[in-house]
């Protein structure tokens, strides 16, 4: 378990509905973070640049003209990239036993394209879990939880309040606020996880495996 590598995982949409769109998907290790954005235009210069002056640890940004175009790329990183890896993909809240909404989403995206489900051989562990059981804190949002025990860094990063604001910010076009909001979801997420596993043992864990039956 603690000897897998952690890859934390996030999404922002354009709605909770079965046909909106993923507008990004972003992936963090201990090394980096990499991070998809879907936009029907193109954002401005520099933006990249900008949001590795902001975060520090490097973020490497892909620009796409269309979510089908995110997908097939998100398709190949995970395939060629972190399922070649001993790694974990981690979220908070992402699936869970009962509900959870960043795979799920996800899978009907996929679905939508035609493309692929391409987390296969990747165990995947919701550390939204072990933070309800085994943790005493008052609060159960990722930035809430963070902020109890860990601190205030990445919850000061973050210029949103909710995550409710990234399809604003995504339809004004304020893409550089809203990758910096992913990051810092995706860099909490993975910095609880760290924190878990120092603290509960594997058993406290309910780990479980992306490969679909067929």
């Amino acid at each position: 378990m603690t000897g897998s590598t952690t890859i934390a995982f996030d999404i922002e949409t354009t709605g909770f509905q079965a046909d909106d769109e993923l507008t990004v998907v972003g992936f963090d290790s201990a090394v980096s973070s990499r991070v998809f954005l879907h936009t029907e235009t193109a954002p401005q210069t520099g933006l990249a640049d900008r949001l590795n002056d902001t975060l520090r640890t490097p973020v490497q940004l892909s620009h796409h003209d269309s979510e089908q175009e995110l997908l097939n790329e998100l398709a190949t990183f995970v395939t060629s990239t972190l399922t070649q890896r001993d790694a974990k993909l981690v979220a908070y809240n992402g699936e869970r036993w009962n509900g959870g909404f960043d795979l799920p989403f996800l899978r009907t995206r996929l679905c939508t394209h035609g493309i692929e489900w391409p987390f296969g051989t990747l165990p995947y562990v919701d550390v939204m879990d072990v933070f309800e059981t085994r943790f005493n804190t008052s609060e159960d949002t990722l930035d809430g939880v963070y902020g109890e025990l860990i601190g205030s860094r990445l919850n000061n990063l973050d210029p949103f309040d909710d995550s409710g604001t990234a399809v604003t910010a995504w339809e004004e076009g304020a893409y550089e606020r809203l990758l910096t909001h992913n990051v810092a979801d995706i860099r909490r997420t993975r910095a609880l996880m760290e924190l878990a596993e120092r603290y509960c043992s594997k058993s406290d864990f309910s780990m479980k495996s992306l490969e679909p039956i067929v």
